[in-house]
This record gives structure tokens, sequence and C-alpha cells, in this order.
């Protein structure tokens, strides 16, 4: 009982939906930390961006 071809989702699939999710977790964070004006977590946050890529 297995999927049928088009309904699977390859492994880089899934790691590269799991890096957007990521990036746009950052992104949200990031702009909250901006709006309360949190400068050190801004710093942290872009860090955490950047290492991820």
């Amino acid at each position: 009982m297995g999927l049928n071809r088009k309904n699977r989702v390859s492994r880089e699939q899934v790691a590269q939906m799991h890096h957007d999710n990521l990036r746009q977790n950052i992104q949200r964070r990031l702009e909250a930390a901006r709006a309360k004006g949190d400068e050190a977590l801004v710093r942290q946050l872009e860090a955490e961006a950047d290492y991820i890529g």
C-alpha cells in the first residue's frame, strides 16, 4: 500500500522545505525584534540567519 510516485516527496524537497520554513520563522522573529527595538535579539537572529544560509 505505498504512495504512488507523484505523491512522494524526495529527501531533497523535504530538506528544502525545512530550510525555507526556518528562514521564514527567523524573518518573522526579526521583524518582531526590530519592532520592539531589541537590538541584541536582532543581532542574534541575523547571526542565526547567516548560519543557516
